[in-house]
């Protein structure tokens, strides 16, 4: 092989390190154990958004309630576990991930941005499991014998304060983490739910203090932008137009 064609090849292979070293920066480390025996044997994967679908990138089986994903990205980003018919939501970051999974609940630890979402939902599941609690305090107040009005009244009260906490929860996580992964998580696991793309109180606040980089998340403009546009047209404010009426035959 001639010199230049030996520089052209250690050139090659030069940029194919760099360009490497440049998109896999970092490793993730995911090592995760499950109680649940049902899951021996089944296969895991780790799964994130491409385009407007979830893209697996990596897959394991569970063997004796072990299981884990090594692997290399580009930046930190939002991923899903996906267990049988459910799944978990994780951040791929640097460091050593540790996932628990069993029947009272999964978890997500061991690096800065899984703990701090991971913590975010224990709370809000927390105040989920308060509002549940109610119905079982309206069966004990009605065997007390307690006035049927008071019961009312008294568990109104809590559940609008339950309320309270559970959206300055939602709002004040949002809003302290726009500019990174979680902001756009919390908000896809608050709206999800709802029947249509609205604009309660609560969306109006945490939109009128996003961050450009908020606003552009694909799904958060999304969801904003048919929500507007819903209810422009409750308002009356976008009037479609009719459907132009087509010609009969002559044939």
């Amino acid at each position: 092989m001639s010199t230049n064609k030996l520089l052209y090849a250690a050139f090659v292979v030069v940029a194919l390190i760099t360009a490497c070293s440049e998109q896999y920066s970092e490793t993730y480390n995911i090592q995760g154990t499950s109680s649940v025996s049902v899951l021996d044997g089944s296969k895991l994967y780790l799964k994130v958004l491409s385009g407007e679908e979830l893209k697996s990138i990596d897959s394991c089986e569970v063997v004796h309630g072990d299981f884990g994903f090594i692997g290399q990205y580009d930046s930190i980003r939002l991923a899903m576990l996906s267990i049988r018919d459910g799944g978990m939501p994780l951040v791929i970051e640097k460091g050593d991930i540790k996932v628990t999974i069993d029947k009272t609940g999964n978890k997500v630890s061991g690096t800065p941005m899984n703990e701090k979402l991971y913590d975010y939902i224990d709370k809000h599941i927390q105040l989920e499991n308060l509002r549940e609690e109610l119905g079982h305090k309206e069966a004990q107040m009605i065997f007390d014998g307690i006035d049927e009005s008071t019961i009312i009244k008294k568990l109104m009260a809590e559940e609008d304060l339950l309320l309270m906490r559970k959206d300055s929860l939602e709002t004040a996580f949002i809003i302290s983490n726009m500019d990174n992964v979680l902001g756009p998580c919390a908000f896809q696991m608050l709206t999800i739910n709802y029947p249509y793309p609205q604009l309660t109180p609560q969306i109006e606040e945490i939109m009128g203090k996003a961050s450009d980089k908020f606003k552009n998340d694909p799904y958060v403009k999304e969801y904003y932008t048919k929500a507007k546009e819903i209810l422009a047209r409750m308002k009356g404010e976008i009037v479609d137009e009719p459907a132009a009426a087509t010609e009969p035959s002559t044939e």
